[in-house]
């Protein structure tokens, strides 16, 4: 496995790439289509992705799990940019939920 440097801050990085797509024209970029097409192509392409990633994990591929999974992060990203939400404020969600069960956790939601 190639672990070279912190995976947030490949997550980081892709997340700042995405950012800067954003006065690009749409033409040379793939991300920059997707920011022009508006939040419901990229959802559309979020769960698409999705449904690509269950279906590799139900016949039990790897690889195609693995690439599936880097699509997906990735399109999630992109939501993420969309909608103004960063990394941290991922990142801080999950500490705040580390140590708690996650039945406690759902329960403590619905209140």
């Amino acid at each position: 496995m190639i672990k070279s440097e912190n995976n947030i801050e490949i997550l980081e990085r892709l997340y700042a790439v995405i950012q800067s797509r954003t006065d690009v024209d749409a033409e040379s970029s793939y991300t920059a289509s997707l920011l022009s097409a508006g939040m419901p192509k990229i959802a559309q392409k979020f769960g698409e992705e999705a449904v690509e990633t269950v279906i590799a994990a139900t016949i039990g591929d790897n690889q195609q799990i693995v690439g599936e999974s880097a699509d997906l992060l990735y399109h999630l990203m992109v939501v993420w940019a969309v909608s103004g939400v960063k990394p941290d404020d991922v990142w801080n969600e999950l500490a705040s939920r580390e140590g708690t069960s996650g039945i406690a956790e759902k329960a403590l939601r619905k209140n």
